[in-house]
């Protein structure tokens, strides 16, 4: 049923993209109340506006905390249009009908973020207008109900297109979105209040809507992204980013977070394919590209420096999806930006959450982030690790960190020279890893070998001494850890156990 725009409450923040839509009301003969800076923002305009203290007789008090809390207008928004009892009160009581509902909530998230004054947030928590939401909103089978400046357009083609008149699921829509608006306000405000609590009654997330993708991980499936990636990013060149660039960009953003030496990465299915540091960003992309040429093949690279023109000639010369960088040289984004779809993300700020969620049996479970890389450095092996041991067994720590479990990462001079992940056995990830290193003619005496978790006997090591590889770092906590430990005294091996297992499922 079409049901014509006769009155409207307008109070918003922000005043942006309104001046249209309080003109159209005006030119349609709407009467209009309002309060405050909205009030003088409508007069501004040249449309005429009934102030809301007229109808309730009270001032704004509480230095603006209360200005449209009042049966007067909450009656108007509320009654039921079709019940007669409803009609005689608003007749009884001098009270108006309205008709529209425009708010704006006050900027609660914003000033989280611009400010830690406790004061300056809690006046930030809106009341009168979320009240003004869930009542137009409970209501829409007689009120039209916009609850964000992001659906100004939305109310414009109802004025613009229906001369005013908006149909019954006009009204249920506008609704559904208000309700949205308000949901996402009261999580945004428990997350607030319950910063510091590790546990709470309920999981709470919401994110605005950020894109829909293509497809989901296969074709068949749908798929959508919530949140604000421009938070992070700022999208320089290339196609937008599917459910899998998503998902590969989240892991090489959390990988390269671990590094502040100059390191590139690349990136397989959420796994680090070839990383490497070095003096300068183009010899760390060709060691990181050396360490698995083929797995780079469409990947994702990831790197914590400047994008330079010589490297992003180098880099020019493969197929990739991404390229993540904290910044582009002009000449190489002109080097870069020569393949169409290729995508390229200045990234803005770090991806470091603080806790990590999946859904799982019809529920949800979450986690702190995998912070940190060991509680001790404790050497157990043969003789204590040298300098450059201990560098390569911190980077390989680290690379494990990232890879699916079981991991095993094999390094040299700060270079991944062989990985095995996601394998149903220790044994088969070192065996993988071996392989890799073998594929690309990389010596293995002399390296250094990382594992995601503890040995429950010694024939890993006893492979890797085989192998050529001469110092090991591990998380302990094996019943039979001494097995492990003594064939690294007995076979001349360094060996670090770190009291930090690094499981990724």
């Amino acid at each position: 049923m079409q049901k014509q725009i006769k009155s409207a409450l307008i109070s918003v923040f922000y005043k942006d993209n309104l001046e249209n839509i309080v003109k159209k009301l005006g030119e349609q003969g709407v009467t209009i109340y309002s309060t405050g800076g909205t009030q003088a923002f409508i007069e501004a305009q040249g449309v005429k506006c009934v102030a809301v203290e007229d109808i309730t007789a009270y001032p704004s008090i509480l230095g603006g905390r209360v200005k449209t809390l009042h049966p007067k207008v909450f009656g108007g928004i509320l009654a039921r249009r079709e019940n007669p009892q409803d009609l005689e009160q608003l007749k009884q009581y001098e009270i108006p009908e309205i008709d529209l509902v425009i708010v704006d909530l006050y900027p609660f998230e914003e000033t989280v973020k611009n400010t830690a004054e406790e004061q300056a947030i809690i006046e930030k928590i809106d009341i009168g207008g979320v009240s003004l939401i869930r009542a137009a909103g409970k209501n829409y089978k007689d009120v039209v109900i916009v609850a964000s400046k992001d659906q100004y357009a939305d109310l414009e083609k109802v004025l613009v297109e229906n001369n005013g008149a908006s149909t019954l699921q006009d009204r249920r829509n506008f609704a559904a979105k208000a309700f949205e608006v308000c949901a996402h306000y009261d999580v945004a405000i428990a997350g607030y209040f319950l910063k510091d609590e590790p546990t709470t009654a309920n999981f709470q997330v919401s994110a605005p809507l950020g894109q829909v993708c293509r497809y989901g991980e296969n074709p068949h499936q749908q798929g959508t992204f919530y949140g604000n990636l421009e938070d992070t990013f700022s999208k320089l060149h290339g196609k937008e980013l599917s459910y899998n660039n998503l998902v590969d960009v989240d892991a090489a953003c959390q990988l390269i977070n671990e590094f502040t030496e100059t390191t590139f990465a690349v990136i397989k299915h959420t796994n680090v394919c070839g990383i490497a540091t070095r003096p300068t960003l183009k010899e760390a992309w060709e060691a990181a590209l050396a360490g698995d040429k083929e797995s780079a093949f469409g990947g994702v690279l990831v790197c914590n420096a400047v994008i330079d023109a010589a490297t992003a000639a180098s880099v020019n010369e493969i197929f990739f999806e991404i390229l993540i960088a904290p910044g582009f040289d002009l000449a190489a984004l002109e080097i870069l930006q020569t393949k169409k779809n290729r995508i390229l993300l200045h990234q803005k700020q770090a991806v470091n959450p603080k806790a990590m969620f999946k859904n799982i049996l019809g529920g949800v479970l979450v986690q702190d982030n995998d912070e940190g890389n060991f509680k001790e450095w404790n050497e157990v092996g043969a003789q204590e690790a040298t300098a450059a041991q201990k560098d390569d067994l911190v980077f390989a720590n680290i690379v494990c960190k990232h890879l699916k479990s079981n991991a095993i990462a094999l390094v040299k001079d700060k270079q991944l020279i062989g990985k095995g992940c996601g394998q149903t056995s220790r044994i088969d990830a070192l065996r993988h890893a071996i392989e890799k290193a073998g594929q690309f003619k990389f010596d293995l005496n002399g390296a250094v070998m990382a594992s995601d978790a503890f040995f429950p006997f010694n024939d890993c090591v006893s492979i890797a001494h085989e192998a050529g590889i001469t110092a090991v770092i591990q998380p302990g906590g094996s019943i039979r850890d001494n097995d492990s430990i003594d064939f690294a005294k007995q076979n001349g091996m360094a060996m670090v156990v770190t009291g930090m297992r690094h499981f990724r499922h």
